[in-house]
């Protein structure tokens, strides 16, 4: 069985920090490529921040670039998220994916989705 579960999420004042952690299971997971998504109520969903497996490069968006910072620890099997300098607008559910997998030169799509877990920025 193949999992991805989240955690780190709750409510803090603007300013604040938070970081979010996406272990997986039944996966080595530094064989993937992992995007972070959220997704307020009545909006969008909004690509976040992404690395590709060890030796790729990493994405943010430009609401989030020199906020957030996403990384990876394989000995744990996770990928994090800080989040720092927190604003009302970040406010949201926040969901880990992963989209690819590389065996070397041989690739594969996949679709493996967290539970998400909620980011509160208020006062």
């Amino acid at each position: 069985q193949v999992q991805l579960v989240e955690s780190g999420g709750g409510l803090v004042q603007p300013g604040g920090s938070l970081r979010l952690s996406c272990a997986a299971s039944g996966v080595s997971f530094s064989s993937y490529n992992v995007k972070w998504y959220r997704q307020a109520p009545g909006k969008e969903r909004e690509l976040v921040a992404a690395v590709t497996r060890p030796g790729g490069n990493i994405n943010y968006a430009d609401s989030v670039k020199g906020r957030f910072t996403i990384s990876r620890d394989n000995a744990k099997n996770t990928v994090y998220l800080q989040m720092n300098s927190l604003k009302p607008e970040d406010t949201a559910v926040y969901f880990c994916n992963a989209d690819r997998y590389c065996s070397g030169s041989v690739c594969f799509v996949v679709d493996y989705w967290g539970q998400g877990t909620q980011v509160t920025v208020s006062s």
